[in-house]
């Protein structure tokens, strides 16, 4: 398992120092906090990373925190996943075009 912990379900109005202050319960130590936003709004989308100082408090972390309410929504908290390789995107390819043919009458 990693340090990097999943957190979702969030509040919006959560800042990352209330992330922080959250995971640091119980001596737990945090490196670093990442909410992430909407890129065209800039607002929070409601999840966010937390990297923890080892595995054992990531561990630890995600024992004492997933299922836990916070602003009245249960929160969902496990080990972050390395994002997957995104395909396509960028051009080329046959898209769009019309068939060649006129339709009938022209």
């Amino acid at each position: 398992m990693g340090t990097r912990v999943y957190v979702g379900n969030l509040p919006f109005d959560t800042d990352a120092s209330a992330i922080r202050a959250l995971f640091e319960e119980g001596g737990r130590r945090v490196a670093d906090v990442k909410i992430i936003t909407d890129r065209d709004t800039g607002r929070p989308r409601g999840f966010a990373f937390v990297e923890m100082e080892n595995e054992s408090d990531a561990q630890a972390a995600i024992q004492a925190l997933n299922g836990r309410d916070v602003g009245g929504r249960p929160l969902t908290v496990n080990e972050a996943k390395e994002q997957a390789p995104r395909r396509g995107g960028g051009g080329g390819g046959f898209r769009g075009g019309g068939g060649g043919r006129r339709p009938r009458g022209y």
